[in-house]
């Protein structure tokens, strides 16, 4: 039988706030880019960060290890005395040629005669190319921003509960879909145009329970994105919190307000799950990078705007949470046009994922053409260039419907530079016969179960390409 005091103290206890800085672990982040199985054709990008939560001046060391906390595996060591909510940042770059095998990456931060450690485990394989040849994770979207497109799940995925979507995160974890791309957490059906006025006129509704902007879009998930994190937590997966919608393609001064207000509010609220890996920039963007404008100097302008907004949307999150990738994603259509901008934008972009190479215009570069220049310019910037495949079609509606298993095998095997493979999107497209509800056609059962059997013959053909490193 309970004891009835333990209960009331209990529930006394549950009602006390927590600080989020508290709950996001001590303002201490490890993060790998790519965070999961990568090949030794790629090289490991290491980011540790620290922010003092505290209200007095502290001093801290930061070491680095490669496998054991051992002098010889040292790869970093800095020492920093931080201010008060003063944020700090470390980057090491580890080549993986001779790693091959199950990598662990141990951060260790000494504050006085405190300890604090972080352990990230990523394992590498064997091949020639960058990419492992699978898709390592996809969109889930909440709500798809479109009708027409969405025409065959929006009103079954509006019937989800938050544990259909724990549901949901599992089935992505069965096909080692193991990074989650929120694709947004507000929808914005009342903007003229391509551009919001302003902040304060902002007409969004949100997918989670929001202070900033408390109208609800009409789902039955009470905090899906809450459900999605913690399930993610349980199997280890990564999640990109989708920061947006403010408005399509929209860079402006306006926009960078509002995605820096609804960054902190995201990361005060869900900054304590392990699986929040980073902030993804829901706008999207054309490859050209201009917004498509007819008139030179607005071209100008939109190019501008997006260079902008970058440098100070990753400064502001490398503020409130060090170590935390930034991604965007945008087509890959018209690349020369941004050549003159592509270099200033990814000094401060993490992560470029673009989509559409599998329908490239006529007069266009070829996909591939396309998804080689895009690696250069990351080469060049030290950007991280990962691939939004898609796994639908359009039927003659405009309606999206799954895609063909041997399709999207075709373009797994025709793009190997990326070293991450991303699909848009899961729910609609991919069903797991086991899950309580179906969204979208039955078919999405069929390519389920195909893609399952794929992945099962690609990873025993790679079995033999895997040892320990020592």
């Amino acid at each position: 039988m309970n004891n009835p005091t333990k209960l009331i103290v209990i529930a006394l206890l549950s009602l006390i706030t927590i600080p989020f800085a508290t709950k996001a672990q001590e303002g201490i982040s490890l993060s790998l880019i790519p965070p999961s199985t990568i090949t030794n054709q790629v090289d490991l990008d290491i980011r540790a960060g620290l922010r003092n939560e505290d209200e007095k001046s502290k001093t801290i060391e930061l070491s680095v290890y490669w496998q054991e906390e051992r002098p010889e595996n040292l790869l970093h060591y800095s020492k920093k005395e931080l201010l008060p909510q003063q944020s700090y940042e470390i980057k090491h770059i580890l080549p993986t040629k001779d790693k091959v095998g199950t990598n662990r990456i141990i951060l260790v931060v000494k504050e006085g005669g405190k300890v604090h450690r972080k352990v990230r485990d990523i394992e590498v394989i064997a091949s020639e190319h960058r990419s492992t040849g699978l898709i390592d994770g996809a969109w889930a979207g909440i709500y798809h921003w479109s009708e027409t497109e969405g025409k065959h799940w929006n009103q079954d995925i509006k019937k989800m509960t938050d544990d259909q979507w724990r549901e949901m995160i599992r089935a992505m974890h069965k096909l080692k879909m193991d990074i989650v791309v929120i694709q947004e957490v507000f929808r914005n059906e009342e903007y003229v145009g391509k551009h919001q006025t302003t902040v304060e006129s902002y007409q969004g509704k949100a997918f989670y329970p929001s202070v900033l902007y408390p109208e609800r879009v009409p789902i039955t998930a009470e905090d899906p994105v809450e459900a999605i994190l913690d399930e993610a937590d349980k199997n280890n997966m990564h999640v990109f919190v989708g920061v947006g919608m403010f408005a399509w393609f929209d860079f402006t001064t306006e926009s960078l307000e509002w995605h820096k207000k609804v960054a902190k509010e995201l990361w005060d609220k869900y900054g304590h799950h392990p699986s929040f890996y980073g902030f993804y920039v829901s706008e999207e963007s054309g490859g050209n990078l201009d917004n498509w404008e007819n008139n030179g100097e607005k071209r100008l302008q939109r190019k501008k705007e997006i260079v902008d907004f970058f440098r100070e949307f990753k400064a502001y999150c490398n503020q409130i949470a060090p170590a935390k990738p930034v991604m965007l994603a945008t087509n890959s259509m018209q690349v020369p046009i941004g050549l003159d901008t592509y270099p200033a934008l990814l000094q401060n972009l993490d992560i470029l994922c673009p989509f559409g190479f599998a329908r490239m215009p006529e007069g266009d570069l070829t996909g591939k053409e396309s998804a080689d220049l895009l690696q250069s310019l990351c080469n060049d910037a030290g950007a991280h260039l990962w691939f939004d495949l898609e796994t639908f079609l359009f039927n003659e509606d405009q309606s999206l419907y799954p895609r063909p298993l041997e399709e999207i095998v075709h373009d797994l095997n025709l793009f190997k530079n990326f070293e991450k493979i991303l699909c848009y999107q899961f729910p609609g497209v991919f069903n797991d016969p086991k899950m309580s509800i179906r969204i979208g056609e039955e078919r999405t059962l069929h390519l389920f179960k195909q893609y399952k059997q794929y992945l099962e013959k690609t990873m025993k053909g790679t079995s033999s390409k895997r040892s320990v490193t020592k």
